[in-house]
């Protein structure tokens, strides 16, 4: 017999209220500390995170988001050079007409190409920003020396993306900046020519024509940026910054202090050492990853992507005349990052280019190795003694350099024209600074008794003296090379 209609209404309202109540329970658990942390490690993009994050590493003046602001920008990067590679033809008779028509035909296309062409400057200052925090927060030391080096590798990337998309455009700008560019790069050939081999051994020339595809900038130069800037550096920048964030997790989160739980439960003002043991248990100095620390890395994607479009807005990407071989610019210059070697390369081509830089390389990737000390490890400078390092570190760089550099703009370096060869390789302001860097880093280092302090001076003053030399490159130097103020 059928059943009265009241019993299929009361089942159906039982039916409902329970599905209702299972509804609400699984909505309560998702949301439990068990569920958020299970869908961290569930999850490929949560997974980056360890499933809890300490309150130590939010803070925003320890790390400044500099790292996640890097990545940022490589996204930021990616997508708006996707949709420029829609319109872009990577040949020597079309590539400015095509640029020409993004900024003026193309629907938005000027927009794009500014957010493009600024992020690009922004993200080499902000990884050389980023390394540079790393090291002033001794974030090297221990099991993060592999991850350093990897840091070091994504900067040099970096460097080279920016570098590869500068000649795409096709303009006198962009033609004469890589025409310099690889000039720096065959530098050796001033020590070679010295010693009368260039003949038989030129390894300058060989990199030149390695990077040019040929003797000058041409069709091929064009064909081999284009690939590295869309096909190679891309695909190795996603490996590389893959391993830069499984290394990370390997070792347990950001380097901080040894005491960063204490120094977390006294600002929350747990100050008794019982209450402050039970907090520890509770875990009370760290919060979960999601979504406390993705809200804060979603902050800083957004900021960056505002800062970009404001810049957009306000400044437009430089398109000069298209490129000419008969008509050189002056100044012929660099991209802003390599003028500081360009400007110690006016006074000796191998010192300037190949020397100094490789010195400086050597010894960024050698700290690590060098300065085995645990004690500051998380702290900015390492402490009140870093902070003391750093800053008269700086102060001397100041006027090492800038005398050094009123000397040779001012006096001028023109004795060593009619000088022996080897003696512009020896005595140039490039060799002279990095002399005089070394002899303060090693009195540093003897005064203090510690190689940590040693390193901080060194890297103060290649910091410092690197900025003023680059600042002299970019608006103090104009036409024929001559200094302007």
């Amino acid at each position: 017999m059928p059943k009265p209609a009241h019993i299929i209404r009361q089942n159906l309202r039982a039916s409902l209220t329970s599905a209702l109540t299972v509804l609400r329970r699984v909505r309560t658990e998702r949301t439990s500390v068990r569920e958020r942390s299970r869908s961290v490690s569930r999850n490929f993009f949560l997974h980056m995170h360890s499933t809890r994050t300490h309150l130590y590493s939010l803070r925003p003046g320890f790390t400044l988001g500099l790292g996640f602001l890097s990545f940022s920008l490589f996204l930021i990067l990616t997508c708006t050079g996707v949709l420029l590679m829609v319109y872009y033809v990577p040949s020597v008779e079309q590539a400015y007409g095509s640029v020409k028509d993004i900024s003026t035909v193309v629907a938005g296309g000027r927009y794009i190409r500014n957010i493009h062409r600024w992020g690009a400057h922004g993200m080499v200052a902000v990884v050389v920003l980023h390394l540079v925090r790393v090291f002033f927060t001794s974030a090297y030391t221990g099991t993060r020396r592999v991850n350093w080096m990897v840091g070091i590798l994504l900067l040099c990337m970096t460097i080279l993306f920016s570098f590869s998309g500068y000649l795409l455009p096709w303009d006198q700008l962009a033609f004469w900046a890589v025409t310099i560019a690889s000039n720096i790069v065959a530098s050796t050939r001033e020590l070679t020519d010295l010693a009368g081999i260039t003949a038989v051994v030129d390894p300058g020339g060989f990199l030149r024509r390695l990077l040019l595809g040929g003797d000058g900038v041409g069709q091929d130069t064009l064909t081999r940026f284009y690939l590295l800037h869309v096909v190679i550096l891309p695909i190795a920048t996603i490996v590389f910054i893959g391993v830069h964030f499984w290394r990370i997790r390997k070792s347990d989160g950001l380097a901080i202090p040894a005491e960063a739980d204490d120094l977390v439960l006294k600002a929350q003002g747990v100050a008794d050492p019982v209450a402050r043991q039970e907090a520890r248990l509770r875990r009370e100095h760290t919060v979960l990853s999601w979504p406390t620390a993705l809200w804060a890395e979603g902050a800083v994607l957004l900021a960056a992507l505002a800062a970009l479009m404001l810049f957009a807005i306000l400044l437009d990407a430089p398109l000069l005349a298209p490129a000419d071989i008969s008509m050189p610019e002056n100044p012929a210059k660099s991209p802003w990052y390599f003028l500081g070697v360009q400007e110690l390369v006016s006074y000796s081509s191998f010192t300037g280019g190949v020397l100094v830089p490789l010195l400086l390389l050597v010894a960024v990737v050698a700290v690590p190795f060098v300065d085995r000390e645990e004690k500051g490890t998380g702290y900015w400078f390492g402490g009140q003694q870093g902070k003391r390092v750093v800053i008269l570190s700086a102060l001397v760089a100041l006027v090492l350099t800038i005398g050094t550099m009123a000397i040779a703009i001012g006096v001028g370096w023109q004795w060593t024209r009619n000088a022996p060869a080897v003696i512009t390789l020896i005595a140039n302001p490039g060799s002279i600074l990095a002399t005089m860097y070394a002899v303060w880093s090693w009195g540093v280092l003897r005064s203090t008794s510690s190689t940590k302090m040693g390193v901080f001076a060194l890297v103060s003053c290649s910091l410092i003296g690197g900025i003023i030399i680059t600042i002299v490159g970019i608006w103090l130097r104009g036409p024929n090379w001559e200094f302007v103020w």
